[in-house]
């Protein structure tokens, strides 16, 4: 095992990662901008370095800085968490040409399985079910045209380098594939300096279901089961729940074992997650796969007892993983995850940043919370909106949708708006409590 880290993140994430470290007996090195000197995981962190200004394009994604900080204090290997450089193979192989380990996959695998495109040929090659899409990247509109003409419409046009939702449009008319198809164009080169999309034929109200999977370098993968994702805003999740209640058992063995396959294909090490689209005959498809751990990986922790943070690091200590002579993995009860964020539901989820003036946490059996902040503590403008994750457990679905309840209600913030009305109705809606949510959920529930 490593006897020292760093963790190039931020936030709940950062700290979780540090904890998971500090229980193996590895010290830890936390990085941080100027805005973050007072946060939890600066001093929590054995030792801590500046890496710039508050803005993430001057400090947390500026890559020399962070493996200067790694060199300086004799780091082995440096924790990407999630977002910012987690999903960039540029910066895995910097950590690599520095003589530091990548806790993750490698460049090769992030590369190949960001290419949204390219993935979708390797799954396909490799028998993993996937949606009818074009062959590889649409590069003229004539193109795009005949792809929906033939598949019929309704399509989606998706950014190649994607994720987050960004370069992404429906289309379900052919009069207005021409300016969707130079939006999600001219988005994806905004947001990840590279235009392609590719288009897929759209599946109507599907779920997001998702398949955590683990696999180190003795041969050994495994499928911790999935998690329902369903409740969106903008392709970005709000509440995760594992199992999804929407899946047979027979599903979920078919799941994941196209899960495995999936990291067979690319020889994949480490945490990943493959996510799948439901569609409404229980039907699955091959969506993307994130080469990385997710912001939703407790609610797989909590019907697994696996600590997938302490497997991504003796994975890429070059130990065997803990939890492999456990598999077939079966969920045991029920968990869901509420994300906590400053933000106004009311007003499309507009980010709200400001000082939480208090801050008193639920407790008792069943109930987890992620967070890295305390009361004083104030949200940045600078970075994402999120306050806390609150992860609740029940021996099944309806005593978790109980205790959440019961949670939410204790959790209390001040001096900023949450999301935590937004969440209490959702656990009252009736398509909820029948585990019949689909990706139009939001739409459906609340903007009728």
């Amino acid at each position: 095992m490593f006897s020292k880290i760093l963790v190039a993140n931020r936030g709940e994430v950062a700290l979780r990662i540090m904890r998971a470290a500090r229980e193996l007996g590895v010290k830890t090195v936390a990085v941080y901008s100027e805005a973050d000197r007072d946060t939890l995981p600066v001093k929590y962190a054995d030792e801590a370095v500046c890496i710039g200004p508050a803005p993430a394009g001057k400090s947390y994604l500026v890559m020399a800085n962070i493996i200067a900080a790694a060199n300086i204090t004799g780091c082995e290997a440096v924790h990407p968490g999630y977002g910012f450089l987690a999903e960039n193979a540029e910066f895995a192989r910097a950590c690599a040409d520095n003589d530091l380990v990548f806790i993750g996959p490698s460049p090769e695998c992030i590369e190949r399985m960001g290419d949204k495109a390219s993935a979708r040929e390797t799954m396909t090659s490799y028998g993993v079910p996937t949606v009818p899409g074009s062959d590889g990247v649409v590069d003229t509109v004539e193109e795009a045209r005949a792809f929906a003409e033939e598949v019929g419409y309704p399509v989606l046009i998706k950014a190649s380098a994607g994720g987050g939702g960004k370069g992404m449009r429906e289309v379900h008319d052919p009069k207005d594939l021409e300016s969707a198809y130079a939006a999600a164009k001219a988005e994806a080169q905004a947001a990840f300096g590279n235009g392609d999309v590719y288009l897929e034929k759209l599946v109507l109200r599907p779920r997001h279901v998702e398949v955590q999977v683990l696999a180190d370098n003795y041969g050994n993968r495994v499928a911790l089961c999935e998690r329902d994702c369903s409740i969106q805003r903008r392709h970005q999740k709000l509440l995760e729940e594992a199992p999804s209640p929407a899946l047979t058992d027979e599903t979920r063995r078919a799941m994941g074992v196209a899960a495995i396959k999936a990291v067979r294909a690319v020889d994949y090490r480490n945490a990943g997650t493959i996510e799948f689209l439901l569609d409404e005959s229980g039907k699955f498809y091959f969506m993307e796969m994130n080469t990385r751990v997710q912001v939703e990986h407790p609610v797989t922790e909590q019907i697994t007892g696996v600590d997938i943070i302490k497997e991504q690091l003796r994975i890429a200590a070059d130990e065997p993983m803990n939890c492999a002579d456990r598999a077939p993995f079966s969920p045991n009860g029920h968990a869901i995850e509420f994300r906590i964020n400053a933000e106004d539901p009311d007003n499309d989820f507009r980010p709200i940043p400001g000082k939480i003036t208090r801050l008193d946490f639920p407790g008792g059996p069943g109930v987890r919370v992620e967070t890295y902040l305390q009361a004083g503590s104030s949200i940045s403008p600078y970075y994402d909106s999120m306050i806390a994750k609150l992860i609740v457990w029940g021996e099944n679905r309806e005593e978790a949708l109980q205790r959440g309840r019961r949670a939410l209600a204790e959790f209390n913030i001040e001096g900023i708006p949450t999301t935590i009305p937004f969440h209490q109705k959702v656990l009252e809606t009736e398509i909820f409590q029948a585990g019949e949510a689909r990706t139009d959920f939001i739409e459906i529930a609340f903007e009728q």
